[in-house]
């Protein structure tokens, strides 16, 4: 760990000694990349840019976290507005999705960062994603973004841990990714299921799940959440079942195996 944290700090300060952008999230990954290389930067006078997208297939609550923990590291903040969707190739949800999103998306980021002059550009991926089906990170890679937190072999847990220790304001944040993981590839996806999604997601974090997810399957909504959460979930089976389906859900179901990132990709 301590080997980890060293090479992560000297990828940062080497980074740091020109104006660099990171795509920025405002997921923990990230959230850490972003305030080591502002700590960095700070000893040489250069700028960090922080670069949000605000997309279809994201929850809308990442662009005002992304903003508070941009500002609480002092960064150079800046929201790129994209619609997804206005690609007629991933509107059906292709295998290659991500691929085909990140594409677009870094693309956009490679602007910017041109326009600013800027030749350093970074993200978030960690080491566990490099073991898990990820095809956006073959565009990361064509596209010559730099991901230090992989490059230094820090896992999750990892991160959390020493975001925890900076003290972080969002170490312990659950992860929040791209709504159209939620269906099934090969299914439409359409704006107004995305946030059906989403609102039915929220109301369960307000309930105080931490892992939450809810898969499409036509009609039904198929709700993962962790295992041991199962009993008082029970207790509330009735009140949330009626809940999701005033969204727009015909039928409600909870998946027994319980949350599980990336479940459909089994």
């Amino acid at each position: 760990m301590k080997e980890k944290r060293q090479r992560l700090t000297e990828l940062a300060d080497t980074y740091a000694k020109e104006d660099i952008c990171i795509a920025f999230s405002g997921g923990i990954d990230s959230s850490l990349l972003l305030c080591l290389a502002a700590e960095c930067a700070a000893k040489y006078g250069t700028k960090v840019h922080a670069v949000t997208f605000d997309t279809v297939l994201h929850p809308r609550c990442d662009v005002e976290i992304a903003k508070r923990v941009a500002e609480e590291t002092g960064a150079i903040h800046h929201i790129i507005e994209v619609n997804e969707l206005d690609n007629p190739e991933i509107l059906d949800n292709p295998k290659n999705r991500c691929y085909l999103c990140k594409k677009a998306l870094f693309g956009h980021l490679l602007d910017y960062a041109r326009e600013n002059g800027i030749s350093c550009v970074l993200e978030g991926t960690n080491h566990d994603d490099l073991s898990s089906y990820r095809p956006g990170l073959q565009a990361i890679r064509e596209l010559g973004i730099q991901s230090p937190l992989a490059q230094a072999g820090l896992t999750k847990e990892e991160i959390r841990q020493w975001a925890e220790e900076m003290g972080i304001s969002v170490a312990r944040r659950p992860s929040t990714p791209c709504l159209a993981t939620r269906l099934p590839y090969g299914a439409r996806i359409e704006a107004g299921v995305l946030r059906q999604i989403e609102k039915g997601e929220a109301y369960l974090r307000n309930k105080g799940y931490a892992n939450v997810r809810i898969r499409v399957h036509g009609t039904i909504a198929r709700i993962e959440i962790d295992r041991e959460d199962f009993l008082r979930f029970m207790g509330e089976a009735r009140e949330t079942a009626e809940h999701i389906k005033q969204l727009g859900f015909s039928y409600v179901t909870l998946d027994l195996e319980g949350f599980r990132s990336g479940s459909m990709d089994e």
